[in-house]
C-alpha cells in the first residue's frame, strides 16, 4: 500500500478523470462517502463541473436532504448514536428517487432533494431528467456497506484523533456510530478510491498494490 499525498484541486482532477473514463454511454452512481468532519459534500460539489468539462453532465445528491421524517429519526431521542446509524437516512427513497431511476435501465428522472429537515417535510423538488452518459455523486455518511447500489465509490478516511477533532460539540454524539460503521463496515477496505483527510488542505490517496 502506498499514501501518496496530494492538493485538493489535484484529488479533484484525479478523481474527475477517473470517473469520466468509466461507462462512457451508460450513467455512473457515485458514493462520496464520509463523516461531516470530512466534508463529502464539498469533493462531490467539486466534481461537477470537472465532469462537464470531460463530456459527463453531473448532478450532486446530497444526504442530507433524505432524512427520514422526525417523528421517525427521533423516536429513541435526539442524540441516540444508534438510531442515528441505522435510522437517520432514507436509503428506501433514495434507491427509489435516486438510484434505481439512475441505474441501468432507468428511467433517468430523479430527485435531488426528498426532505427538507428544516420543516420536516417533503421538499417538494421538481424531478430532473438525466442524460445518459450522466453521472451521479451521492455525498453523505454511511454510505457503504448496507447494499446501497453504487456502481463507484470514494470513501474518505479520518482517524479516529483527527475524526474527534473535527467534530463540534453539538455532533459529538454521533462519534459511537462512526466507530461502529469503521468496525463493522470497514469502507477503507472494498471503497474504489480512499482518500486520507486528516489535514482537509493535504489529502492523500491510499492506493493498493505496492
Amino acid at each position: 500500500m502506498r499514501v501518496r499525498p496530494i492538493s485538493f484541486p489535484v484529488l479533484v482532477d484525479d478523481l474527475a478523470d477517473r470517473l469520466a473514463s468509466r461507462e462512457s454511454d451508460n450513467r455512473l452512481r457515485v458514493a462520496v462517502d464520509g463523516a461531516p468532519a470530512a466534508d463529502p459534500a464539498r469533493l462531490a460539489a467539486a466534481l461537477v463541473d470537472p465532469l462537464r468539462v470531460r463530456g459527463r453532465p453531473a448532478v450532486h445528491v446530497d444526504t442530507r436532504d433524505f432524512l427520514r421524517p422526525a417523528s421517525l429519526r427521533l423516536e429513541f431521542g435526539r442524540t441516540n448514536p444508534d438510531t442515528f446509524y441505522t435510522g437517520w437516512f432514507d436509503e428506501a427513497g433514495l434507491i427509489r428517487e435516486v438510484l434505481t431511476p439512475s441505474g441501468p435501465g432507468g428511467s433517468g428522472r430523479i430527485l435531488l432533494r426528498l426532505w427538507n429537515a428544516a420543516v420536516d417535510r417533503s421538499a417538494r423538488e421538481p424531478y430532473s431528467e438525466l442524460p445518459e452518459n450522466a453521472i451521479v455523486l451521492v455525498s453523505g455518511p454511511l454510505l457503504l456497506g448496507s447494499g446501497l447500489p453504487f456502481d463507484f465509490t470514494v470513501h474518505l478516511e479520518l482517524s479516529t484523533a483527527a475524526l474527534d477533532r473535527r467534530t463540534g460539540p453539538e455532533d459529538r454524539w454521533t462519534l459511537p456510530a462512526y466507530r461502529r460503521y469503521a468496525g463493522e463496515v470497514a469502507p477503507e477496505t472494498f471503497a474504489d478510491v480512499v482518500v486520507r483527510v486528516d489535514d482537509p488542505a493535504r489529502p492523500a490517496l491510499v492506493e493498493s498494490g505496492w
